[in-house]
């Protein structure tokens, strides 16, 4: 494995008011895969809760929690150490015909079909379907389909927010990961490239020092069908390596939201969300 990392992702909320009971879903546990190996995981939630364990249909590890006391604030930590190695940069090569077969796309169609979070607008529609007709392969019409989208949006941190629709950041001009991800999966799912939201975090720095915590950040990215599953970071430019840690896929960000849940007793809350990143090895 290329390198060893140390994740602990605080979140939760501040509630106006107490709170006298809150149910809630937590996906903040790192995936394990080809790539990456967990070799521990710890999950506080406090006050204490009752909780229950499970992966969901998408693969993605998920705590489900009650909190049955009142209470003012929740606090969730996800304590996670992992092994990343090399992930691949291109796929054993799809061609449009095998992306095309009837058994492919029985198998992938939820990863092929539109929502309204990620439907293109209509001139990247027509971009990407221009891209596709012109590409020999597969790959070549994802990767000038990017290069549109990062060339139209600019990477602007609180820009938007988790309710913007694709079609919304296109016209804006500006959003953050989430968002440049939305678009790349509406504009390649429309030419029939089977495409996967991914969630987890990143090291922002490219040359850390061994044992030092960092600020890090919770990212997004996405991973298209090449005969394998490929991943792609929109944000930079880039495929993920060895900083990158993968929590989470699913069809957009709303199936791998990191907290989401219900609360009764009080008006409004306040979310909180700290990520430190500290290299291992």
């Amino acid at each position: 494995m290329g390198r060893q990392l140390r994740i602990v992702h605080h979140t939760g909320y501040r509630y106006d008011g107490m709170v006298s009971a809150s149910h809630n879903e937590v996906r903040m546990t790192p995936r394990a895969t080809r790539e990456q190996y967990v070799l521990a995981t710890r999950l506080d939630i406090s006050p204490m809760a009752w909780s229950h364990s499970f992966v969901d249909y998408w693969g993605t590890p998920v705590t489900a929690f009650e909190i049955a006391e009142p209470h003012s604030r929740m606090d969730v930590v996800a304590t996670s150490t992992v092994d990343v190695g090399d992930r691949l940069a291109e796929g054993p090569g799809a061609s449009w015909e095998d992306l095309a077969e009837e058994s492919l796309c029985d198998q992938q169609i939820e990863f092929l079909a539109p929502s309204e979070h990620v439907e293109p607008p209509s001139e990247l529609r027509r971009f990407a379907a221009e891209a596709a007709k012109s590409s020999a392969r597969p790959v070549d019409a994802v990767r000038a389909i990017i290069e549109r989208i990062r060339d139209r949006v600019a990477y602007v941190p609180g820009s938007t927010e988790v309710s913007t629709t694709a079609t919304a950041v296109w016209e804006a001009r500006a959003g953050v990961c989430q968002d440049l991800v939305h678009l790349g999966l509406g504009a390649l799912r429309g030419v029939g490239i089977p495409t996967r939201y991914v969630s987890g975090y990143v090291m922002p720095n490219a040359a850390p020092v061994v044992g030092e915590a960092r600020t890090g950040e919770s990212h997004a990215w996405l991973q298209y069908w090449d005969g394998a599953w490929v991943g792609l970071d929109p944000t930079n430019d880039t495929a993920p390596g060895d900083f990158h840690v993968e929590v989470g896929v699913g069809r957009d960000y709303f199936d791998v939201t990191p907290l989401k849940g219900v609360y009764s007793g009080s008006q409004s809350s306040d979310l909180f969300v700290e990520v430190e990143i500290t290299v291992l090895a």
